[in-house]
């Protein structure tokens, strides 16, 4: 183990925050080490701490500074992801309403990775609906701009660490990593829906990303745990238009969806999940809760994007996208243009 290291692992324990001076030494020491056991040391007791703003926003910022890029043609466009982390194990929801957005004329630039601590990530699921997710960097610039959705594969714009990567998978809780990922978008997406799988994590993530800077993000989590915005009682949100940063509440039976008990949400992995896509683009959901969840994030993205004047409008523009079958298309249009080999 390195000297920053054990430094930090032993701060980390004792419950204090890294220096932001250290920042870009502490990133590359963990990319740098080559044995497991150091990382899940600093990761386990980072952990264990608590995750700070200032270290979701440097990390960021620092990630940021080094990716790859992907240069969009559209003025307005938007990522949906999920930090993951959440217990409630659903399918890829944010993957599924990254099409129905698309299919309503909202660009998507959506970026994500394979799973390290739910069932199935949106790499994953995308590989099982024919898509190759690990194109380069030109391949999604071109999806984003052609096609009007890309999928941005982390490990092809981050330069990170197969171990780090592998270390991840093995821990039974979320990391750091989870919170930065979504902040770092390689297209920089003016406009993002970002699910976190603790409410304690609104806060920090919306002040990292006012600091970052956006057009317009919303930041969600269910109370019952989802990393999305949920069906079943009500969803915090905290929205950052600019700098500023306002909290509320919405609940997806005060506009008109969702029910008391939501069903048939759960994946097993991500075939399972691939076929609970398919059915809901299709018109043929598993459940009914199915298509009501993924209906309710996709209105939200178009929301944000400043697409319609009001939620109910863009709910509306969600169910066309499904209903005219424009949704499938564009995941048959990312299909053709990045196919898996």
């Amino acid at each position: 183990m390195s000297l920053l290291l054990k430094k930090y692992r032993d701060d980390f324990a004792a419950g204090r925050s890294f220096d932001a001076a250290d920042a870009e030494a502490l990133l590359d020491a963990l990319i740098a080490e080559t044995e497991e056991e150091p990382i899940a040391e600093v990761l386990t007791a980072w952990n264990a701490k608590g995750i700070a703003t200032d270290e979701i926003y440097e990390f960021a910022r620092i990630l940021r500074s080094r990716m790859k890029r992907v240069f969009s043609n559209h003025e307005t466009f938007l990522d949906i992801v999920g930090t993951g982390g959440s217990m409630a194990k659903t399918f890829n929801v944010s993957t599924a309403a990254s099409f129905v957005v698309a299919g309503s004329g909202v660009a998507v630039a959506k970026h994500g990775n394979k799973a390290a601590t739910s069932n199935s990530g949106s790499a994953d699921v995308l590989t099982v609906l024919g898509i190759d997710p690990a194109v380069s960097p030109e391949t999604a610039e071109a999806c984003l701009n052609k096609v009007g959705i890309c999928f941005m594969f982390a490990p092809n714009f981050h330069r990170l660490s197969p171990t780090l990567a592998r270390v991840r998978r093995g821990l039974c809780f979320p990391t750091i990593f989870n919170c930065v990922g979504p902040l770092s978008n390689p297209a920089s997406a003016p406009h993002q829906l970002i699910g976190v799988w603790d409410k304690d994590l609104l806060p920090k993530m919306a002040e990292a990303i006012a600091r970052l800077g956006t057009k317009r993000t919303w930041i969600v989590h269910g109370e019952d745990g989802l990393d999305e915005i949920s069906l079943s009682g009500r969803t915090l949100v905290a929205e950052i238009d600019g700098d500023s940063i306002r909290r509320f509440e919405i609940a997806a039976r005060d506009l008109g969806l969702g029910i008391d008990e939501p069903s048939g949400l759960r994946s097993r992995d991500s075939a399972h999940s691939g076929e609970m896509i398919r059915g809901v683009l299709l018109g043929q959901p598993h459940s009914q809760s199915a298509e009501d969840l993924v209906l309710v994030n996709a209105a939200a993205a178009i929301f944000i994007s400043n697409a319609p004047d009001s939620f109910e409008g863009s709910i509306e523009m969600a169910r066309e996208s499904l209903s005219s079958g424009a949704a499938h298309r564009k995941l048959d249009e990312l299909a053709a243009a990045a196919p898996l080999k």
